[in-house]
């Protein structure tokens, strides 16, 4: 890894025009253009998230996670999604990287407790390097195959 990114934690009401608008170009252009889903990202989830963003030393958003309060995604679960990295700054570790201070931004949130997340099923082993595990079939949401997973 190059170096390590600079973190912000904002509840959306927190976040700045440019934020907003830079999270959001991220997550159309890894999301929707990258993977080819067209799918609504603005999803109604947002103003009740907590948004957590690395910045590289550049400035540039370089790493996004959206953390999400028990009963936005799940019930009885907080949860981090949304999560994605920018082309350019990929090959760094930088996803691993971010869940670490994902979860924990999340704990210092909601207090330690399980994580509920519904992941792409080709990063399950990234997941479960994490602590996650599988809770069951796979499915698809947005034409991707997922699976839900759990971190204890």
């Amino acid at each position: 890894m190059d170096t390590k990114l600079r973190y912000d934690c904002k509840p959306f009401s927190a976040l700045s025009l440019e934020e907003l608008y830079t999270l959001l170009a991220l997550r159309q252009e890894v999301f929707i253009v990258e993977q080819d889903c067209p799918y609504l990202d603005n999803d109604g989830k947002d103003p009740a998230s907590w948004h957590f963003l690395g910045w590289d030393a550049e400035g540039r958003l370089a790493a996004y996670a959206r953390i999400l309060p028990p009963g936005i995604s799940y019930p009885q679960y907080p949860s981090i999604g949304r999560v994605a990295t920018a082309p350019f700054a990929r090959r760094n570790g930088y996803g691993k990287e971010l869940m670490e201070q994902a979860i924990e931004a999340l704990y210092r949130l909601f207090g330690r407790c399980p994580i509920k997340l519904s992941a792409q099923s080709y990063l399950l082993k990234f997941y479960e390097s994490l602590g996650f595990h599988s809770t069951g079939e796979e499915y698809f949401e947005d034409d991707i195959l997922h699976t839900a997973m759990i971190k204890e």
